[in-house]
């Protein structure tokens, strides 16, 4: 049953690759290399049962609440919206558009998003909001927050995960889009947080490592993470490659505002497979 499971969490991860890369296509302004680092990860939490949700009903009380904390890194989430009738798949084809529902980075009156963030580090404060919040509601629901490595830098993350360790938040799944790279080149090289497992370790969360880009690694994190009943928030820190499956992307340490021109992502789209 897990190898059925696999399989189709990697042809899903196929699908939204491609379909990531039309959206740049049809909007150059999209940040594609931070969204093609994060595609596994919103793959496994969509399609492999990880986050309760209801695509007919986005304001579900008993939902899991996502936040995506990297907003600029959003766009792959927009086919998987679409596939699962967030919103009707047309609106794929006219993103970028005068009126269109969908953006270069997302916003809140899309379906599906609950929050979304343009000023990098609010997202983790959020998320030990909601989180909060829930637990004095007493409802099951559990909160997911995606961050990138580069936004660790804000003091507003670090003030969060106190928090979240000091309230014992175990209700709270933080989730690390670790590509080693933000807008201004190498993490290690503008503040170096390393050895991130310790840091967090220190201020009472459960932490744990997976690749990124590997299907059945991540589906087995996750899902431990999303069962942990023990009395702490948890952090999984993804190591990933920032424009995953790019090489002129992987190389350049300021891929990040980096666009594709037409005629490269056609040819990329026609040796996907």
């Amino acid at each position: 049953m897990e190898k059925n499971i696999i399989d189709m969490l990697l042809e899903k991860a196929l699908y939204v690759r491609k379909e990531t890369l039309k959206l740049h296509l049809l909007s150059p302004e999209t940040r594609i290399a931070s969204s093609l680092s994060a595609i596994e990860i919103y793959t496994v939490l969509y399609y492999g049962g990880i986050l309760k949700y209801d695509s007919s009903d986005p304001e579900w009380q008993g939902r899991d609440r996502l936040i995506v904390s990297k907003g600029h890194g959003a766009i792959s989430l927009y086919p998987i919206f679409a596939d699962l009738k967030f919103f009707h798949k047309n609106e794929l084809g006219r993103i970028g558009q005068p009126g269109a529902l969908l953006k270069a980075i997302p916003d809140c009156l899309i379906p599906g998003f609950e929050s979304i963030n343009g000023a990098l580090g609010n997202g983790l404060g959020e998320g030990c909001g909601i989180s909060l919040a829930l637990k004095a509601k007493k409802l099951a629901a559990k909160v997911f927050v995606i961050s990138g490595d580069g936004e660790l830098n804000e003091g507003s993350t670090w003030e969060s995960v106190m928090f979240a360790g000091h309230h014992k938040l175990n209700n709270l799944n933080l989730i690390i889009d670790s590509n080693k790279l933000s807008m201004l080149g190498y993490c290690r090289k503008i503040l170096d947080l390393e050895p991130l497992e310790d840091k967090f370790g220190v201020f009472g969360w459960q932490v744990d490592t997976a690749d990124g880009h590997d299907i059945q690694n991540l589906f087995m994190k996750l899902r431990q993470m999303k069962d942990s009943t023990n009395n702490k928030p948890k952090v999984l820190i993804a190591n990933t490659i920032k424009g995953k499956g790019i090489p002129e992307l992987e190389k350049d340490p300021l891929c990040h505002i980096r666009s594709l021109s037409a005629d490269r992502v056609r040819h990329i789209l026609k040796t996907l497979k």
